[in-house]
Parts: C-alpha cells; structure tokens; sequence
C-alpha cells in the first residue's frame, strides 16, 4: 500500500491565500490533542475550523472530491463521513510551534474512526524555515510537499509530525475521512 498520495496544486496559490486570510479574521483557539488534553511539549499551534468561517464552505466539497478520487485509485478504504470540521493550523517559529511524533487515530468518538488524513499545504514554503511535514509508514520518513497548494492524503495510522518552525508561520488545513474501524 502507498504510504503517502500527493496531489500538486489542488489548491491554486490564490485559493490558499483566500483561505488564510479568511481564518485571520475569526477567532483562534490553542491547539489540543485528541481528548482535549493539553501538551506544549507535544503540540504548539493555534486552530481555527473551518466551520466557523462562513466564506470558506467551498472547501469542503473540494476537499471530499480529493478524498473521494485519492481513497478510489490508492487506498480502497472503508469510507463513510467527514465527522470533523476542516482545521486550519498556524505554527509560529515565535511560539516554537510545532507538532511531535504521533497517530491521527485515537481514543475519541470521532478520533477512534479517522481513516485517512488529508492536509492541504497552504503557506508559500518560501516564508518559513522548518515546519516540515514528515510521516513515517514503516522504518523510513517521508516528507510530504512544502508546494503552496499541495495535498499531501495519508492512512491516519500513520505515525507523522511537523518539525520545529525556525523562523516564519506555516499554514496548513488537516480533515479526517472517518469509516468503521479497521480489522
């Protein structure tokens, strides 16, 4: 099975910043890990879903399009719903923003049914140092696109992480494909 599906530019660079600058304007929230547990050491970002920004419900549908497409030719997963809302990060090389080691599935409702992770790559890779996207299916890390537009899709059991921020912000958007558990 492939570990990691890139789709270039599914997104136009005009798109990405069109969502970024919608997300500015709303209300950010401290980003959590499943069971809304806190940990800096693990995980420093700023959140905002895209269900609470009005003009961005054109997302979505490109977004399931994508999954559709990629989970039909690569995949072949069980899928039944997107049961979260679309998460729009911001990690900030003044917070040292960052996102340790770990699984996309987990112990919630909606976490224990996560079956592929999609993240759209919204900033330009020029205005940020580190912040890399790395997910490692087996013995060997891969790392995903920094191409403004990309969408890199992986299984949500897939270990992965984002390194350190040295200096800049990077902006990405993460939803989940949820079906029933895997057996």
């Amino acid at each position: 099975m492939l570990a990691l599906h890139s789709i270039p530019d599914a997104f136009s660079i005009a798109e990405c910043k069109r969502i970024i600058a919608a997300s500015t304007n709303v209300a950010r929230q401290d980003a959590m890990l499943v069971g809304q547990r806190q940990s800096h050491n693990l995980r420093k970002a700023e959140l905002v879903w895209i269900d609470d920004v009005a003009e961005l419900n054109w997302v979505m549908d490109r977004l399931i399009d994508l999954v559709r497409g990629c989970n039909s030719a690569t995949f072949d997963f069980d899928l039944r719903e997107f049961a979260e809302s679309p998460q729009i990060a911001t990690y900030k090389a003044s917070d040292c923003g960052h996102f340790g080691w770990h699984a996309d599935i987990g112990a919630g409702s909606a976490a224990s049914k996560r079956k592929l992770t999609l993240v759209l790559q919204l900033s330009d890779s020029s205005s940020y140092a580190g912040g890399d996207l790395e997910i490692m299916p087996a013995a060997q890390v891969v790392s995903a696109s920094r191409a403004q537009g990309c969408v890199s899709i992986f299984p949500s059991f897939s270990l992965h992480q984002v390194t350190p921020l040295v200096n800049g912000t990077r902006h990405s958007l993460t939803v989940w494909a949820h079906g029933p558990a895997f057996r």
